[in-house]
C-alpha cells in the first residue's frame, strides 16, 4: 500500500524529466538543423573569415583552412556540448519545482513541530505526505493538550493534599497536645481523644500512600507472578474484611458470586482493584444505603460488578473518573477526598491483565463493570 502512495509524485517527477530531455533535444535540432546549417550557417562563415582576415591580419587561404579546421572538423563537438548544457538547463529548471516541493514541506514539517493549529496544506502531488503530517499534528496537539491537563491536575492535587493532609496533621497535633498538657482528663476522655488521634493518624497514612503513587505508578505485571485465582473465594474474602467498615457506615452488603470463575492473574494487582473499587463505593454511598458485589461468566470473560447506592455521577463525569487525579467532589472533603489515583490504578492494572472496567450509573445505583479473560484451564 505504501508503494503505491507515492504514484502520482514519482509519475509527475518522471514526467518533467522526460519533457526536459525531449524539450532540450528538440531545441538541439531546431538550433542545428535551422540556425547553424541553415539560416546562420553563410553568415557565421562570413563573420569568422572577416575577423580572421581584418583582425588577426590571415590571408584568405589560411582563414578558411582555420575555419575548416576549428569550425567545421569540431561541429559535432559543438552540437554535443551544446545538447549537454540544454540539457543541463532543462534539468535545472525541473529541479525548481523539485526544491519548491522541498521548501513547502520544510515549511509543513516547522508548522508541525510549532505545533501550529493552521491545517497543512501541500500540494496533490504530495497529498500522502501531507495526510501523515496532519496526524503527526493532531498527535502532538492531543499530546499537549493532555500533558496540559495532567499538569492542571497536578496542581489542583497538590492543592488538595495541602488541604487534606492539613486537616488531619491538626487533629493529630491538637488531641496528643491535649493529651499531654491536661492531667485532668479522665481516662474515658484520654481513650476518645486517643482513638480520634489515631483514627487522624491512619487517614494521614492513606493519603500519603496515595501521594507516593503518584511518582511510583509501577502496575506492570510480571508474567511470573500470574497464577490462576478463584475470584469466587477472593471476592467473599475480601467483602469480609469490608464487614467492619460496611457496619462504621450503616451499609448492607449483598454478594452473588457464580462459583469455580478462575482468572489467570498477579493475586496481590488485583485485590489491589477490588479494595480501590470497593473503597470508592464505600465513600460515595449514603449512609444505610446498599453495596452489591457479583460476579458471572459473560462468554469467555468474568464480570464482576460492584455496585453502591447513593451518590449519583453525572453521565458526562464516567468517562473522566478513571483518569489520574481526577475526584468527583469539588468540595474535596475529608469523607471523599483521596488523591483520585484509586480507579486509575485499578483501570491500570485490570489492563494489564487484558481486561476492560467501565463505569455505569442509574440514578439509585452506580456500578463498576470489571472484565476480566475466565482461566482456560480453571475448572
Amino acid at each position: 500500500m505504501t508503494q503505491h502512495r507515492y504514484t502520482r509524485l514519482k509519475l509527475k517527477m518522471l514526467l518533467f524529466v522526460v519533457v526536459g530531455a525531449v524539450g532540450a533535444s528538440a531545441a538541439g535540432l531546431f538550433i542545428l538543423e535551422f540556425l547553424v546549417d541553415g539560416l546562420f550557417q553563410d553568415a557565421f562563415a562570413r563573420i569568422f573569415l572577416w575577423v580572421a582576415s581584418h583582425l588577426f591580419g590571415q590571408t584568405a587561404e589560411v582563414a578558411l583552412d582555420a575555419y575548416q579546421h576549428y569550425v567545421r572538423n569540431y561541429k559535432m563537438l559543438y552540437i554535443i556540448l551544446g545538447l549537454v548544457l540544454l540539457m543541463l538547463a532543462a534539468f535545472y529548471l525541473a529541479m525548481g519545482r523539485f526544491t519548491r516541493w522541498l521548501d513547502q514541506i520544510r515549511s509543513a514539517t516547522r508548522q508541525v513541530a510549532g505545533q501550529s493549529s493552521r491545517e497543512i496544506s501541500l500540494p496533490k502531488e504530495l497529498k500522502p505526505l501531507e495526510e501523515d503530517l496532519q496526524d503527526i499534528r493532531r498527535q502532538l496537539l492531543a499530546r499537549d493538550a493532555a500533558a496540559r491537563e495532567s499538569e492542571r491536575r497536578r496542581q489542583d492535587l497538590t492543592a488538595f493534599l495541602a488541604h487534606d493532609l492539613k486537616t488531619p496533621l491538626t487533629s493529630v497535633v491538637g488531641y496528643l497536645t491535649l493529651l499531654q498538657d491536661d492531667p485532668k482528663l479522665t481516662e474515658a476522655q484520654r481513650a476518645k481523644f486517643t482513638n480520634i488521634a489515631l483514627d487522624k493518624a491512619q487517614r494521614l497514612e492513606e493519603l500519603l500512600g496515595e501521594f507516593f503513587d503518584i511518582t511510583r505508578m509501577d502496575l506492570g505485571i510480571n508474567p511470573g507472578a500470574l497464577v490462576p485465582i478463584q475470584l469466587t473465594v477472593l471476592l467473599e474474602q475480601l467483602a469480609d474484611e469490608f464487614y467492619p467498615i460496611f457496619s462504621e457506615k450503616e451499609l448492607v452488603c449483598q454478594v452473588e458470586i457464580e462459583h469455580h470463575l478462575v482468572v489467570l492473574g498477579d493475586p496481590d494487582k488485583l485485590v489491589r482493584v477490588f479494595d480501590n473499587v470497593l473503597r470508592n463505593a464505600v465513600n460515595y454511598s449514603a449512609p444505610g444505603g446498599q453495596i452489591r458485589v457479583s460476579a458471572l461468566r459473560e462468554g469467555e470473560n468474568v464480570e464482576i460488578i460492584i455496585s453502591n447506592q447513593g451518590l449519583e455521577i453525572p453521565e458526562g463525569e464516567l468517562a473522566n473518573i478513571f483518569e489520574k487525579f481526577y475526584r468527583l467532589d469539588a468540595a474535596r472533603s475529608t469523607r471523599t477526598g483521596g488523591a483520585g489515583l484509586g480507579l486509575a490504578i485499578a483501570k491500570e492494572i485490570v489492563e494489564h491483565h487484558g481486561g476492560a472496567i467501565r463505569a455505569e450509573s442509574n440514578g439509585s445505583f452506580t456500578s463498576f463493570v470489571i472484565s476480566l479473560p475466565l482461566y482456560s484451564g480453571g475448572g
